[in-house]
């Protein structure tokens, strides 16, 4: 029997072991914008490419706050993810009100992955089709988390989701020994930089189509876009030009053009 016949509902398995719509909605996030998040000693960045549907539509913003010490980046279904953001500030609204307390970034991001789980067990459900990357800082120290349509969720020091995502964690496992001791500037200008290799040759950041976000000790979650990233951008446009760090693989090179597949809303 082919593929098809074990694709239908998400509780069959495949004589391989594989639960396809899992597999369909973390290609989802693949088709995604780019989202690179990294964190040092004191702080946690992320860095978002934004995309936009057309010429006469603005740009989708890809980074969420959550709570004062707390935001979001997101790859895949935009809808999906504006579901799991209400629930994680439902969350942080909680901790302060039972326990008097930020929510710490550890427990929501175990929370948001047993959400996702719940969806790849039960009949008639199917798996959220986003990926998350949750930068935070609490009582432990900053954070930064990718939770996965799976239902799995790790802690790293940088990660790269979306469309050629490859490339920037190439440049990030490079760079990755130097993130504990940088300063917060120097964290958002290697950002950007993981971030500009994703793109395609003819594109290139400016102020419109990417944002960065940060949190850290005695800093809250902070957005910044506009006019007021673009002194950051200006030290990238100072470099020289520098090849992509890593070709990519051949999922994130079939997707990563400007003519998305039909599940790509974040666009």
């Amino acid at each position: 029997m082919n593929r098809n016949s074990y694709d239908s509902d998400i509780t069959t398995w495949s004589p391989q072991g594989r639960l396809h719509q899992i597999e369909y909605a973390m290609e989802a996030v693949k088709q995604g914008s780019a989202a690179v998040g990294l964190r040092s000693s004191t702080h946690a960045v992320l860095v978002a490419l934004n995309r936009q549907s057309g010429d006469l539509a603005s740009y989708q913003k890809k980074l969420i706050r959550i709570d004062n010490h707390m935001g979001v980046a997101i790859a895949g279904l935009t809808s999906d993810a504006r579901v799991l953001s209400t629930y994680m500030r439902g969350e942080a609204m909680k901790s302060k009100m039972v326990f008097d307390r930020p929510l710490p970034v550890q427990r929501i991001a175990a929370a948001l992955g047993d959400k996702a789980q719940i969806n790849t067990q039960r009949y008639g459900r199917r798996p959220y089709g986003v990926g998350l990357l949750i930068a935070g800082f609490d009582e432990a120290g900053p954070h930064l988390f990718e939770v996965a349509p799976s239902g799995n969720f790790f802690d790293y020091y940088a990660i790269s989701i979306g469309a050629r995502s490859q490339s920037a964690k190439t440049y990030l496992e490079r760079y990755y020994e130097s993130f504990a001791n940088a300063s917060l500037d120097d964290l958002i200008v290697h950002g950007l930089r993981a971030l500009r290799d994703t793109l395609q040759q003819d594109k290139e950041l400016n102020a419109s189509n990417c944002s960065v976000g940060f949190v850290g000790k005695d800093e809250k979650w902070t957005v910044i876009e506009g006019d007021s990233l673009q002194k950051f951008l200006d030290i990238l446009n100072a470099e020289a030009p520098a090849p992509a760090a890593g070709s990519g693989d051949a999922a994130d090179t079939a997707v990563g053009g400007d003519d998305v597949a039909p599940m790509e809303t974040d666009s």
